[in-house]
């Protein structure tokens, strides 16, 4: 074989492997694009029971469908290096519900029930940011509601709000749990009597405005996890909070049967903390029977910009920015929750001997 011949032998090689090469190219190119192209995650993929409930947003927005559904800024997926978790984000004002002046990122149950039938919710989270800004004074401030049953009829009270509360400067906060009586007569004496889980209850407050009580010494930190259920069964309400590091934590509660029904049944913790607004009732002695109920989940704000002199329990004069919520998230005046896990159902049998 001649020169020639080997030289063009040669360049025909050189040329399928370079069109070999470019085909490699061109494939790997247009399969990492693909790749690139990540398909958007939602709350209902991180949470799939979003099929079950709906949602009010912090800027007001109402949504019914939330399969596939998400809002940035308010309910959203964030990733922590390891773990997918559903956002709740809410400012401390924007457009909120007609029965609270509060804003929320908040689901509501669609289905609805009584205590007699019952129900179960649980759900693991870490709250993320409490309003910075507030009266120390005033029981509600710097906390978020994360968990609640909501009455559907009557006075429309709470038979359970689950707090997380943290003072300015300290580390680690408090989870409590209030219950609002079903108020006999006029609602205008309604009062919630709060228990602290882990910390402080809902009344232990400041000696002034910028004055905090000592850190407690058992609480949770924003960023900790913990979980909580909610179990109503047969018309009493069983709960369990757990948290690794602390100690389990359970509650009984009769929701058919009103431990408040006179005025010697006011616990000493309601008359010094509303004294200030007089709020003294007494609950119907069959407490929420036969009430329509549904569970709420989520971030449901408790600071509001209402002036603390009105009112020392629910408002906190904290900073609203006149409502710009991008001003509110910068400044530290927001709520913010994330859930990993979360479940509704019925409420199922507990034995009590355990």
């Amino acid at each position: 074989m001649n020169a020639k011949n080997i030289k063009s032998i040669m360049q025909t090689v050189l040329m399928v492997v370079l069109a070999l090469v470019l085909n490699s190219c061109f494939h790997t190119t247009k399969k990492s694009a693909e790749s690139d192209t990540e398909k958007p995650i939602y709350p209902s993929d991180v949470i799939p029971f979003m099929d079950e409930w709906k949602i009010l947003l912090g800027d007001g927005t109402h949504e019914k469908e939330l399969v596939n559904y998400k809002k940035g800024d308010f309910f959203y997926v964030e990733n922590d290096g390891k773990t997918d978790w559903v956002v709740y984000k809410t400012p401390n004002a924007g457009i909120t519900s007609r029965t609270s002046s509060n804003t929320r990122t908040e689901l509501g149950q669609k289905e609805h029930w009584t205590p007699e039938i019952g129900g179960k919710l649980s759900g693991t989270l870490k709250v993320m940011n409490v309003s910075t800004s507030g009266d120390a004074r005033v029981a509600a401030s710097y906390s978020v509601v994360v968990g609640q049953i909501h009455s559907d009829e009557g006075h429309e009270n709470e038979p359970i709000k689950i707090f997380y509360k943290k003072f300015p400067g300290h580390t680690k906060g408090s989870v409590f749990w209030n219950y609002e009586i079903n108020t006999k007569g006029d609602n205008s004496g309604r009062w919630d009597y709060s228990t602290a889980v882990w910390g402080y209850d809902m009344s232990v407050v400041g000696d002034s405005s910028d004055v905090y009580p000592e850190e407690p010494e058992d609480g949770i930190a924003l960023g900790e996890e913990f979980t909580y259920e909610i179990n109503v069964y047969k018309g009493i309400m069983y709960l369990t909070f757990t948290s690794e590091g602390h100690e389990t934590i359970k509650f009984t509660k009769n929701l058919l049967q009103s431990e408040f029904a006179t005025k010697e049944d006011i616990p000493q913790q309601i008359l010094t903390l509303y004294a200030e607004i007089g709020r003294d009732g007494v609950e119907r002695e069959n407490a929420y029977a036969g009430e329509i109920q549904y569970f709420k989940q989520g971030a449901y704000n408790q600071a509001n910009g209402k002036n603390p002199e009105d009112n020392n329990v629910w408002h906190t004069g904290s900073e609203t920015y006149n409502g710009d919520i991008a001003k509110q998230y910068a400044n530290g005046c927001y709520a913010e929750v994330w859930f990993k896990d979360a479940k509704v159902g019925p409420g199922t049998p507990v034995d009590e001997g355990l």
